[in-house]
């Protein structure tokens, strides 16, 4: 027989590793592809509001670099490792993080993804943009305003990023269906790192002096692109962006970008968690929710619908985190 005192002994540790268990089964890990970029934020606030909801706390963590595929994959299987309730993931590769949210399938952790497609189906809800037709939306941009002639290039994410490549083939498709007279001279790709996406546009300006159009399908390739046009007073190359910041949105504004196709990522970031929730509640998220899309022009800027878009209400969520 225990004695009384090293009995309550134990019976108190077992409610406190219980205590500390349901604790972290009401948390979600939410793994985006990095932090610093206002897109990444704007998804944050949106996984919080989900979050809050439902009465669960996330827990947010990123690699340092957007391109670093096995930090993501460490952080992902560290959440498996202490069960969490669930995991929002934004694959920076959608190859290299298979193992890892297969092995949280098997470990009975739900996973949704979001932003950025993977190779396998172990996931509960896939959350993104229609990255294809965002591609197209700025082929056809770029077709209209070169008047269907001339050369356009791509400044692009990386290679094994299943949205920017998206992104890409869509540009270059709907070129080639529509516009075949403008003549695609190179994919370049800029690493998630401005400095790179600067030096790759420069590159491209020297190759081709007499280049009319460029498409930068993510905020660091677009950041760099447009630093480049400027250090080169290159307005005579009309440029698309894909997403926003405000930067970039005063570029657009003086006309060194001409228009930025833009994501919803508060509401990746609230669909993807949502999805979890709704798991862990014991119903049937939807299996691929369509985020949205859209080009939004020089003109349009002001519009308060617009700037909704662009600048969505964060601060309520991100404060205190």
């Amino acid at each position: 027989m225990i004695p009384i005192r090293r009995r309550d002994l134990l019976l108190g540790a077992a409610v406190l590793t219980a205590s500390c268990r349901r604790e972290i089964s009401r948390t979600i890990g939410v793994v985006p592809k990095g932090a610093n970029h206002i897109f990444w934020q704007t998804v944050r606030a949106g996984a919080i509001k989900a979050a809050r909801e439902t009465g669960y706390t996330v827990e947010w963590n990123a690699p340092a670099l957007e391109i670093d595929s096995s930090r993501q994959i460490e952080i992902v299987d560290s959440m498996v490792n202490r069960k969490l309730a669930g995991i929002v993931l934004a694959p920076v590769d959608k190859k290299a993080l298979v193992a890892a949210v297969n092995r949280a399938h098997r470990e009975k952790v739900p996973v949704a993804i979001f932003d950025s497609a993977i190779d396998t189906d172990k996931r509960i809800s896939y959350v993104a943009t229609d990255n294809m037709e965002g591609g197209r939306m700025a082929a056809r941009r770029i077709g209209e305003l070169l008047g269907g002639k001339g050369k356009a290039a791509i400044i692009g994410f990386m290679a094994g990023s299943a949205a920017t490549m998206e992104r890409e083939a869509g540009f270059q498709e709907e070129l080639k269906t529509k516009f075949p007279n403008i003549q695609m001279v190179g994919l370049y790709f800029g690493m998630a790192d401005r400095a790179k996406s600067l030096a790759a546009t420069e590159n491209v300006l020297s190759a081709h002096p007499d280049l009319n159009g460029l498409f930068a399908d993510n905020e660091s390739s677009s950041s760099g692109a447009v630093q480049a046009l400027k250090s080169r007073k290159a307005r005579q190359v009309q440029m698309v962006a894909f997403d926003a910041s405000e930067q970039l949105v005063e570029d657009c504004r003086d006309g060194w970008i001409d228009s930025l196709v833009v994501q919803n990522p508060f509401k990746m970031g609230y669909e993807s968690t949502r999805a979890v929730t709704t798991y862990l509640a014991g119903q049937s998220p939807a299996a691929h929710i369509d985020s949205g899309v859209r080009l939004i022009t020089r003109a349009q800027l002001d519009d308060a619908e617009t700037k909704a878009y662009l600048f969505p209400e964060i601060d309520t969520y991100l404060k205190g985190t």
